[in-house]
């Protein structure tokens, strides 16, 4: 009975993965999430689209690129390909050529774009998840726990599935620290730090860093005291994950896992 059982389940986990083989996925590049604005904003605020074609209401992960706010570039992550979801990989612009309000106002406006767009490609906007990787995830928390970022673009954050930052700053992000003339040993908690805006109503939110002792200055600290200051404000969905032996840029490759787990289990599946 029990190793009937044991087929049983075996055979089901490799229908439900072929299932997931067979389906084919189209990528829509460039697409531009804004049509005004000054030829650097139009050259950078673009996206990608990585969609199951002929799929209805999956959910969709809207990706932030690291690189300290100053570098990096879109990207459709390997780890979410083939999976079900679709994925939306957002350029936005970078400092020194903005300031860090564009970078945020950027973020909300592909946000935006995607809740009000995706169920043309089949999506859904009440399965829509943010998530990025260090400057990425410090964009995810803000736009997130912010909600006048949003609002602008008649979007309430709370209407995101989940937040779920790799390695992302709580606290104001170093380069804007620096652009104060601070040093990147000198916390600050302004209006661009996302501690500054806990609260209990704020979407699920799933913190992953990189071992303590090999992140970036107390990036694992900074989000630890993120994650209680949100329990003691009363958030029920808050979750944190130290990846032990991964260092800040290695830690991203293994946090999807647990996206992808977290992910499964708000929508159901």
């Amino acid at each position: 009975m029990i190793k009937s059982y044991i087929l049983f389940v075996f055979f089901f986990i490799s229908a439900i993965l072929c299932a997931q083989e067979s389906i084919n996925y189209a990528v829509v590049k460039d697409i531009p999430y804004r049509t005004t604005g000054d030829p650097y904003g139009l050259e950078r605020c673009k996206l990608d689209v990585y969609y199951p074609e002929n799929g209805k209401d999956f959910g969709t992960v809207v990706w932030f690129h690291g690189g300290g706010l100053s570098g990096g570039s879109k990207f459709i992550p390997e780890e979410l390909k083939n999976s079900g979801l679709a994925v939306v990989a957002v350029n936005y612009r970078l400092l020194p050529k903005c300031t860090i309000k564009d970078c945020i106002d950027d973020a909300a406006a592909a946000v935006a774009w995607t809740f009000k767009t995706i169920e043309e490609y089949g999506g859904s906007w009440q399965r829509i998840f943010v998530s990025g990787h260090s400057a990425g995830g410090y964009l995810t928390n803000m736009i997130g726990l912010d909600k006048k970022w949003l609002q602008v673009y008649g979007i309430d954050a709370d209407s995101i599935a989940a937040l779920i930052p790799f390695s992302g700053h709580a606290i104001s992000h170093f380069a804007y620290r620096e652009s104060l003339g601070m040093k990147e040993t000198q916390p600050s908690i302004d209006e661009f730090a996302p501690l500054y805006y806990v609260r209990p109503d704020a979407p699920p939110l799933i913190i992953v860093s990189g071992d303590r002792e090999m992140e970036m200055l107390g990036r694992y600290e900074e989000n630890a005291y993120f994650w209680r200051m949100m329990k003691v404000a009363g958030h029920k969905e808050t979750y944190i994950y130290e990846l032990d032996g991964y260092d800040h840029g290695s830690m991203a490759a293994p946090a999807f896992h647990i996206l992808k787990n977290h992910i499964r289990r708000i929508l159901g599946e």
